[in-house]
């Protein structure tokens, strides 16, 4: 074999080794905090979220290696997820509670899931949300089909799959999620609703304002096809990450809610957010989820 041959088959397997192995990029802590209160105005709370850890561990059954040589490490990741029924259609509280469990039965079936991301791929991340929002569409039609009444029912979704140093987050409607870097605040995600399309378009923010609440896209059992945005972040130590539903947004300026974040304490900000939502008016259901990302 020849020095090209050899230095072929270096190359080769090198690209294997890239492709199927990633890096380790461990070295980060996760703290989460949530809470969700149902407002002042409404009687109900149509807001839902969930918080949960998926793990992959390894364990040495058997073997005839010294157990003192063998480290055989546990890997973490974490998916965040807020759901705010459609205001005003029937059924928003029922909509919010499916989708999660959708979302949860759906994860619980997958074939597999992302434990290490080497680079971000677009079109395989987007593959992979399409079949999750297309998996919990025929949630929705199965249960519309079984009860009319729930026909009409709607929700939005805001999740984020959180595996430092990378966070994948999706997203459909209005609730939100942000990112609080170095002291400044950045709205991750882009709102679905008739107000945004109408600023995109040139309308004056002002003039738009009153459609803020009509959603252009939201997971329903009417579509047959919905598609979420899909954002790739790069996080950082001491980054904050926030999902919420517009009764938090809505009610609070991305300012003052910069300012709390700022505040030592994950669960004293949390607290602090919801407080200041309900004495801003509290009109809406009020849900928070917040993360810090810290080095071990």
């Amino acid at each position: 074999m020849t020095d090209v041959d050899d230095e072929t088959k270096e190359q080769r397997g090198a690209s294997f080794a890239d492709k199927f192995f990633a890096k380790d990029e461990s070295g980060f802590n996760v703290e989460i905090v949530a809470a969700t209160h149902v407002g002042k105005v409404r009687q109900r709370n149509e807001d839902h979220f969930a918080v949960i850890r998926r793990t992959r561990r390894c364990e040495l059954l058997l073997s005839n290696l010294q157990e003192e040589t063998v480290n055989l490490v546990d890997g973490h990741a974490y998916g965040l997820m807020v759901a705010d029924g459609v205001g005003g259609a029937r059924h928003g509280d029922f909509a919010s509670h499916l989708v999660l469990e959708s979302t949860l039965h759906a994860a619980d079936q997958a074939s597999s899931w992302v434990m290490k991301i080497k680079d971000f791929d677009a079109q395989e991340m987007r593959q992979r949300v399409d079949a999750y929002v297309t998996r919990i569409q025929d949630e929705f039609h199965r249960h519309a089909k079984i009860d009319p009444d729930k026909s009409q029912m709607g929700t939005t979704l805001t999740g984020a799959y959180l595996l430092p140093p990378h966070a994948i987050i999706s997203h459909i409607g209005d609730s939100r999620a942000y990112i609080q870097r170095h002291g400044k605040l950045k709205q991750v995600t882009r709102d679905h609703t008739l107000a945004q399309s109408l600023v995109d378009r040139g309308t004056a923010p002002q003039d738009a304002k009153a459609f803020g609440n009509v959603l252009v896209n939201s997971i329903d059992a009417v579509r047959d096809h919905i598609e979420a945005d899909v954002v790739h972040l790069e996080i950082e130590a001491r980054d904050r990450l926030l999902l919420c539903s517009d009764g938090l947004s809505d009610m609070v300026p991305e300012e003052q809610i910069c300012n709390i974040l700022k505040s030592d304490g994950l669960k004293e900000c949390r607290d602090a957010l919801v407080k200041a939502a309900l004495e801003n008016g509290g009109r809406d259901n009020i849900t928070v989820v917040l993360c810090e990302i810290t080095e071990e």
